[in-house]
């Protein structure tokens, strides 16, 4: 895994519990915003101010994968970072927990 401090965004890092090399892992930003869009139809979501704070820190977490998947996880941040029931799943202490 790496290790350095650069943005995580893009990089890959070890293989997730879900991604495997026969299934593509790059989400383009349409698709992406269409996955973020369906799962805020019937839950609750939070402001975009929140939504931004919650992506910088998985941006700057070791567990981001693909610029898009949490290893701890495996789910798709965008779509976790939207919705307001969502908590981090960072091992020990959640990374949102203190913005």
């Amino acid at each position: 895994m790496s290790t350095s401090n650069s943005s995580h965004f893009g990089a890959k890092q070890e293989s997730c519990k879900g991604c495997s090399d026969q299934h593509a892992v790059n989400i383009s930003d349409s698709k992406m915003a269409r996955l973020v869009e369906i799962a805020s139809r019937s839950r609750p979501v939070v402001q975009d101010e929140e939504y931004e704070r919650r992506l910088s820190s998985c941006a700057d977490c070791p567990g981001l994968q693909y610029g898009t998947t949490c290893r701890y996880c495996g789910c798709l941040v965008q779509v976790r970072a939207k919705l307001a029931e969502s908590i981090c799943p960072f091992p020990y202490e959640s990374r949102w927990s203190s913005l």
